[in-house]
């Protein structure tokens, strides 16, 4: 419990700052909340830009508004009983509420559905994904739409600094990623104290998790390998652990937490997508450069995480094709299939057979009529048994 005097200094001084704060450059989403009569949920990882966007949000709000975020160390011990007091300081006349990271209290679902259901419109972001989906889905069914934000696509880095698209400033986006903090400032231990927040605060302590040696191995090992395939067993069998179970924790928290994200082979039975080995991939390139030195030989491999960011973007479902040869993506919309695409670093006589042969085969199993091989740089096109195959550099692809 806070007193009531620490919430009321805490807010002011958030409102003061949230109107002076700069309202940063304008953010992509999919689909974007709006003047709805739902309660609109913001979810993404940590540092991602959440209440800046909420910002940017409340400049669309006519009339007064509130905010608050948290996250604000003056009112840590915050809990449900202090809500009256906090809707007391607000005032009940606002046209519009916004919560930032409102999951750090337990319980806070009641006050939130209590405040919608006198007709009041309600903002809120969170960081944990897993937490969000069940307490809405417990408390809030009906009355919410979600929205996931991302660090800084493509095109949010160019409009950050200003910069045209070309293979060289798609290279330098792949290197730094979009986090806005790390790109403003340039400090490396942004990135890696990110890592460690999420595995300790997200993680760690709310989860209990005693094994945080094995955490930590695992989490590294992921976001060092994206691209590539993974199973329970094989991690539990790496990192000797005892049970499976454990791992499948560890990995579960990983993604609500936004840390990485697991693309299930394509099948038409779901217990085959379940049982089949995932590829991995994170939710930042320059994020997985900074926590891992796996990287300084092979860009390939994170070129396509940033492909895989691009589809998760604009709302696709994601599977990897896997039958004789393999396909890097195939992806769905509203369960209908929408492309199939391979991914690399450059096409030349080591890999050309492989990777077209791999796209032709989820072409004729989808029965499609194109697909798209996405390289750094490389254009060209090529006609084979009736079927179409596009070579197109990413950074074309991204701004088309």
């Amino acid at each position: 419990m806070v007193l009531f005097s620490e919430i009321e200094l805490a807010y002011n001084d958030q409102q003061e700052y949230l109107i002076s704060n700069d309202k940063g450059i304008e953010r992509y989403l999919y689909n974007r909340p709006g003047q709805t009569g739902h309660i609109d949920i913001i979810t993404g990882i940590r540092r991602c830009g959440k209440s800046t966007y909420m910002n940017q949000l409340s400049v669309s709000i006519k009339g007064d508004f509130s905010f608050f975020t948290f996250e604000d160390s003056r009112v840590f011990g915050f809990d449900v009983g202090d809500f009256p007091k906090l809707l007391q300081i607000m005032g009940t006349n606002k046209n519009a509420y916004f919560f930032d990271e409102i999951q750090n209290v337990e319980g806070w679902e009641v006050f939130i559905r209590n405040l919608h259901d006198q007709g009041k419109k309600v903002y809120i972001t969170g960081s944990n994904a897993s937490l969000l989906s069940f307490e809405l889905g417990t408390r809030l069914t009906g009355r919410h739409l979600r929205f996931e934000l991302f660090p800084f696509s493509y095109k949010e880095f160019l409009n950050f600094f200003k910069i045209e698209p070309s293979a060289l400033t798609f290279q330098q986006f792949v290197e730094k990623g979009g986090f806005p903090e790390y790109l403003k400032y340039g400090s490396i231990e942004t990135l890696q104290q990110l890592f460690r927040d999420i595995l300790y605060r997200d993680i760690a302590v709310r989860y209990g998790v005693r094994n945080v040696k094995a955490l930590i191995d695992i989490a590294l090992f992921l976001i060092s390998n994206v691209g590539k395939e993974y199973t329970l067993n094989r991690l539990k069998n790496s990192f000797n652990l005892g049970s499976a179970n454990s791992v499948s924790e560890y990995v579960g928290w990983f993604e609500d937490s936004y840390l990485i994200f697991s693309v299930p082979q394509f099948s038409w039975s779901a217990k085959s997508m379940a049982v089949n080995p995932k590829k991995v991939y994170t939710i930042d390139t320059g994020f997985a450069m900074a926590n891992s030195l796996s990287y300084m030989n092979d860009r390939g491999r994170l070129l396509e995480n940033a492909v895989f960011l691009a589809f998760k973007r604009n709302g696709f479902s994601v599977n990897y094709f896997k039958k004789k040869r393999e396909c890097d993506f195939v992806v769905f919309k509203s369960k209908q299939i929408e492309g199939a695409y391979q991914v690399c670093a450059e096409l030349n006589f080591d890999n050309k057979s492989r990777e077209i042969e791999g796209l032709l085969e989820a072409l004729e199993f989808f029965d499609l009529q194109s697909g798209t091989i996405l390289t750094l740089n490389q254009q060209d096109y090529f006609n084979i048994s009736g079927k179409e195959i596009k070579v197109v550099p990413v950074w074309k692809w991204l701004i088309p």
